[in-house]
C-alpha cells in the first residue's frame, strides 16, 4: 500500500533516512515488522521561528516497493520536414521553443549571435580579468542566454503560463539532478547548467534541427503582413535567409533588436522595469539572521543540516517598490556588461552555494512616468534611462569594469567609505559615494528601503556589507507587443515575440514556458 503524507520534521530528520522512516512509522502507527519504503516528493524550509522545520511531502510504501520514475522524452526526426521555424536566440525561450517545435514536427533553426556554451568561457574570463567586453559573447549573449552563467534558478510564480513540471523534467532528462523536482525553490547552479544546455543542443541537432552560432540578425524584409526573409551576419559575411515563421527570443539585453524594430516602424512599447544595486553580505551573517543564531558556532552547527540562507524583502517607498531581486546565497557578483563603456552587475551561485558571500539585487521599481525626461526616445525611453545609469557606473568606476561601491551602512548615512570589505566581484571595486551614481531617482528610495530592511532583518544594514552598482538588467524596459490569443506581433503575422526580451517572462522557467507557447501558436 502506498500513502502520501504531509510531514513537518527537524532539519536533522529530513536529511537522515533512518530517522525519517521512524517519523513516518510513528505517523502511520506501523508495527515494527512492517517493511517501509519512502520517497520525498516535495521539500521546503520553514524558518519563521527559532525552531526551524522542514516541510515534506513523502510517499510511503508499506510492504510495497516504490519504483523509481524514469523520465523518458522522445523527439521525432524533423530533418525532412517542410515546416521550418527560425528562432532568433538560444536562451531558455529559444531552446525550449526549439524542443517544442520538434514535438510538433517543425524543423527549428536557431540563430544565436554569441558563441557556444564552452567558447563563451574565454570571453567571461576576459571581462573578469582584462576588463574586455565582447559585445556578442558575454554573460548575456551566447548559448543558453543570460541564465547559463548567472545562477540557474528555476523558481517561478508563473504557474498559469505553462507546464512547470514539464520544463523541470526536461532539464532532468538532459542531466539535471532530480532534486529540482523536489525542492520548493529549485536551483541547478552556474557550474552545472552549461553542460545541460549543451545536451539540449545535441537533442535538437540529433532530431534534425539546426543551430548556428556567431550569427547575428541584422535586418529583415517584409511582404504584406509577414516577414519574408532575414539578413544574418555570420563568420563568412552577410547572408539572406527565406523564412516561414520567426520566434524572436533575443533576451533582455539585445538593444540592437529594439532599435532595428523601432527604425522599421514596428510597434514597440515602453515597459516598467527596476534598477538599483547588488548588495553583498557575508553569508554567515545572513545565515545568522535567517536561522536565528546567537553565535558563529550556532551558525556552523545549523549549516550542517541547512542550506545557505536566502531572503526576500520588499518595501513601498515614495510611491515606488523597493525589493530584493535574484538573491544568490553562497554566490558571486558578476560583470554583465554587453558594451565596453558600461558597468552592469548580476549575481550567480554554484550548485552547492558554498561561497562565503550572499548577494542580491536591491532595486527600485520604475514606472513609465519616471521615463519622462527621455520621452523624445518614444518606446525606447526606458532603454535610454537604463543606458545612462550603466554609463555613469562605468565613469565612476574609472572607465573599466571596476565597479563603484560603498559600505552599506555608510550609504544609508551619507558617508564616504574610506576602505571597502572583501567582495566576490572579480574585476574590482572603487569606493564611491553611490548617491552620485544613483541620482535623485534611485538613491533616496534605496536609502529608505535599506533602512526598512534593517528593521525587518536586524543586522542587515552593516558596514560588513556593501553595495555595488549598478543592477539594471532586471527585465527589459521595452515590450514587443503581441496578440494575446495568437502571440504574433500585431503588424507581422509570422513574428512571435518571445521570452524576457519581448517582455513576457522573468527567469529561466517562465522563459522556457513562453518558448513552448510561441511554438504552439505557429500556423502553416
Amino acid at each position: 500500500m502506498q500513502t502520501k503524507l504531509q510531514l513537518q520534521v527537524s532539519p536533522q530528520t529530513a536529511l537522515n533516512e533512518v530517522l525519517l522512516k521512524e517519523e513516518v512509522k510513528q505517523h502511520l502507527s506501523l508495527k515494527d515488522h512492517a517493511t517501509l519504503h519512502i520517497k520525498i516528493l516535495k521539500r521546503s524550509i520553514d524558518a519563521r521561528g527559532r525552531k526551524i522545520r522542514i516541510n515534506l511531502t513523502v510517499l510511503a510504501g508499506v510492504d510495497e516497493m516504490i519504483l523509481p520514475e524514469k523520465i523518458q522524452l522522445t523527439y521525432p526526426d524533423v530533418c525532412s520536414s517542410r515546416k521550418t521555424c527560425h528562432i532568433i536566440g538560444a536562451g531558455p525561450a529559444g531552446l525550449f521553443a526549439a524542443l517544442r517545435c520538434l514535438e510538433l514536427g517543425i524543423k527549428p533553426v536557431i540563430i544565436e549571435r554569441g558563441k557556444d556554451v564552452k567558447a563563451r568561457r574565454r570571453d567571461l574570463a576576459a571581462i573578469n580579468k582584462e576588463h574586455l567586453v565582447n559585445p556578442e559573447s558575454n554573460y548575456c549573449f551566447g548559448e543558453g542566454g543570460a541564465g547559463t552563467y548567472s545562477d540557474g534558478k528555476l523558481y517561478t510564480r508563473s504557474n498559469k503560463r505553462g507546464d512547470i513540471e514539464k520544463i523541470l523534467k526536461t532539464f532532468v532528462f538532459h542531466g539535471a539532478s532530480e532534486e529540482i523536482l523536489v525542492d520548493a525553490h529549485p536551483h541547478i547552479g552556474t557550474n552545472k547548467l552549461p553542460q545541460l544546455i549543451q545536451y539540449i543542443r545535441e537533442t535538437i541537432l540529433r532530431s534534425g534541427g539546426e543551430v548556428f552560432f556567431n550569427a547575428k540578425l541584422l535586418d529583415f524584409k517584409t511582404e504584406g503582413d509577414k516577414i519574408s526573409s532575414i539578413k544574418i551576419l555570420n563568420e563568412t559575411g552577410e547572408q539572406d535567409i527565406v523564412v516561414q515563421n520567426i520566434i524572436l527570443a533575443t533576451g533582455h539585453s539585445a538593444r540592437d533588436i529594439y532599435e532595428l524594430l523601432n527604425k522599421k516602424n514596428i510597434l514597440l512599447e515602453a515597459k516598467p522595469f527596476a534598477l538599483g544595486v547588488r548588495a553583498e553580505h557575508p553569508q554567515s551573517l545572513i545565515d545568522s539572521i535567517q536561522y536565528h543564531c546567537g553565535s558563529l558556532e550556532e551558525v556552523i552547527s545549523k549549516r550542517e543540516f541547512l542550506p545557505a540562507a536566502s531572503y526576500n524583502l520588499v518595501q513601498q517607498v515614495r510611491g515606488h517598490g523597493v525589493y530584493s531581486f535574484c538573491m544568490c546565497p553562497g554566490g558571486i557578483i558578476a560583470p554583465c556588461a554587453t558594451s565596453q563603456e558600461e558597468v552592469v552587475t548580476n549575481g550567480w551561485s554554484p550548485s552547492k552555494r558554498n561561497n562565503p558571500y550572499a548577494n542580491s539585487g536591491i532595486v527600485v521599481g520604475l514606472e513609465l512616468k519616471d521615463f519622462e525626461p527621455y520621452r523624445k526616445h518614444g518606446p525606447l525611453a526606458g532603454l535610454e534611462l537604463q543606458k545612462q545609469f550603466e554609463h555613469a557606473a562605468w565613469m565612476f568606476g574609472g572607465k573599466t569594469q571596476t565597479a563603484p561601491a560603498q559600505r552599506l551602512q555608510d550609504f544609508t548615512n551619507g558617508k564616504f567609505s574610506s576602505a571597502l570589505p572583501d567582495c566576490s566581484y572579480q574585476p574590482g571595486l572603487k569606493s564611491v559615494e553611490m548617491q552620485q551614481v544613483l541620482g535623485k531617482l534611485i538613491g533616496p528610495a534605496l536609502k529608505e528601503g535599506f533602512k526598512a530592511f534593517g528593521s525587518k532583518m536586524r543586522g542587515y544594514v552593516t558596514n560588513d556589507a556593501l553595495i555595488v552598482g549598478v543592477e539594471s538588467r532586471t527585465s527589459t524596459p521595452v515590450r514587443i507587443p503581441r496578440d494575446k490569443d495568437h502571440l504574433n506581433h500585431p503588424q507581422l503575422k509570422n513574428l512571435f515575440p518571445c521570452g524576457e526580451g519581448a517582455g513576457y517572462a522573468g527567469g529561466i522557467v517562465s522563459a522556457a514556458m513562453d518558448g513552448e507557447r510561441c511554438a504552439n501558436s505557429i500556423k502553416y
